[in-house]
């Protein structure tokens, strides 16, 4: 025989841990779109108005800065990393618009 008083008890018991560290327990939705047959999330279009230089171990990535076409954050102008081929005037379809990349230091001896 399971125990299901114990599992519940137990189950109880770090819900309660959880909220006492703050850690709040989303279930988020997948969107599935029919159209496309697929999954995707939502992105916001930015055009590249400067680039900056290039970042990365290796120079892999590209530092440019962008101006966000649509969404929240509409017109806002973001330091953003890139990795690929990027010229200015190019659309980046970026995930989220909260976050920008650190400042490019430019310490080479």
């Amino acid at each position: 025989m399971v125990d299901n008083k114990g599992k519940e008890r137990k189950q109880e018991k770090k819900e309660k841990r959880r909220e006492r560290k703050g850690v709040i327990q989303v279930k988020e939705k997948i969107k599935f779109t029919q159209d496309s047959g697929g999954l995707f999330s939502s992105a916001y279009p930015a055009t590249v108005e400067e680039i900056i230089g290039r970042t990365g171990t290796r120079g892999e990535a590209t530092q440019v800065r962008c101006k966000v076409l649509a969404g929240r954050d509409e017109g806002k102008v973001l330091r953003r990393n890139v990795k690929g081929p990027v010229r200015t005037g190019d659309i980046l379809m970026l995930r989220e618009t909260e976050i920008e990349a650190r400042k490019l230091t430019q310490n080479r001896k």
